[in-house]
């Protein structure tokens, strides 16, 4: 009886602490009809927004970026929404992480619009982290085997997003 007892109880301490740490993920989600929409992460708004244009200008000229931008959802982490990417109109593609791994974004959020804050940089992605990424993408053997050459990228790292309604 003590066993039952004491098994009870920490299975009851297991449930409710891993539902804590859940519900940091992400300060507010929209529940209706499951769309992806809402605030995740620090919550932040759309004043200053520039535009992705503006960002890949900004960057040729200098290291870093700090600020909101806003931009379409291209593809998201099918792992655990722990990245997105968002293309850029010079024809790449930036990918986004979010800080301190603290939040992710629903895997189905593809395809919407977004408005991010954080810090934005060029970077080289080396070949084993470009693979890495491409398994979380849910590639195949064949495509993530193609991948043999560092790349250079645009990296943002965000603070808050807020994704939008589809338009």
């Amino acid at each position: 009886m003590k066993n039952t007892l004491i098994y009870s109880l920490l299975t009851l301490l297991l449930l409710t602490g891993c539902a804590g740490n859940q519900a940091d993920n992400t300060t507010t989600a929209s529940s209706k009809d499951d769309l992806p929409t809402g605030f995740f992460g620090e919550k932040i708004n759309d004043a200053g927004v520039v535009s992705l244009q503006q960002l890949v200008s900004f960057l040729e000229d200098s290291e870093e970026f700090t600020g909101k931008v806003k931009g379409e959802i291209k593809e998201v982490c099918s792992m655990k929404g722990c990245w997105m990417t968002i293309d850029l109109p010079n024809g790449q593609t930036m990918r986004v992480t979010f800080k301190d791994y603290g939040f992710f974004v629903p895997k189905n959020s593809q395809g919407y619009p977004v408005i991010i804050e954080g810090i934005a940089t060029k970077k080289i992605t080396d070949v084993s982290t470009l693979k890495h990424y491409a398994e979380d993408a849910g590639k195949t053997k064949e495509e993530i085997d193609a991948i043999t050459s560092p790349k250079q990228e645009y990296a943002f790292e965000a603070i808050g997003v807020i994704i939008q309604e589809n338009a």
